[in-house]
């Protein structure tokens, strides 16, 4: 699968595997960046992505410039994720079932601008509603304070974009996952709100 001048490598569980190093280096370059601010380790981000190779259902897209992974998107079940990202649905009366987790898309900036953001989103819709079981589709994001010393003069938030591909944000869907930020000694837990859109007409 081609597009952008770049090829697509889908895959899903076992299949993964392979490529925990490329995604490992991949979310610790673009994460490190505003709102993240992700001082990752390829250690900790192969033992995190191993949840992906466990679940049968999972998916990973990968964007390659040639043989060079310059961005990915993964996503697997919401039931095959950490009690982190359950427990917001299952306090709230979701069945966690019936949400497909999109986990994140990242993408170098020298291959941004060509379609490739949407073509992920697209991707994991369209692996969801093919698994026939979820009426949800399901992402968070990390809230920052306005006023945080690290936030780039020029940033854009990202909410018109998804609100754009048809996702709602949720704000009594929260939870917080711990990292360590640029500058921390240690790792410390982040708020983070979720996005959903229905991936049937009877949710909508």
């Amino acid at each position: 699968m081609t597009g952008g001048g770049l090829t697509f490598k889908t895959c899903s569980g076992r299949a993964i595997e392979p490529w925990l190093g490329a995604l490992a280096r991949l979310r610790i370059e673009v994460f490190r960046d505003f709102p993240y601010l992700y001082d990752g380790s390829l250690d900790y981000e192969e033992n995190y992505l191993r949840a992906y190779v466990e679940s049968p259902d999972s998916l990973a897209v990968l964007a390659c410039d040639g043989d060079t992974p310059v961005g990915a998107t993964t996503a697997l079940p919401l039931a095959d994720e950490t009690e982190e990202f359950r427990r917001p649905f299952e306090a709230a009366g979701y069945d966690v079932g019936r949400v497909f987790y999109c986990a994140e898309s990242v993408l170098l900036k020298s291959h941004r601008g060509r379609g490739v953001y949407a073509r992920f989103f697209a991707a994991r819709e369209d692996h969801a509603r093919a698994l026939g079981r979820f009426d949800w589709s399901a992402f968070c994001a990390v809230q920052r304070p306005d006023d945080h010393p690290l936030r780039p003069a020029d940033y854009a938030p990202l909410d018109p974009v998804w609100a754009r591909y048809g996702y709602v944000r949720h704000p009594e869907l929260r939870t917080s996952f711990a990292w360590k930020d640029i500058g921390e000694t240690r790792a410390s837990a982040k708020p983070m709100v979720f996005w959903l859109k229905p991936l049937r007409e009877i949710c909508a």
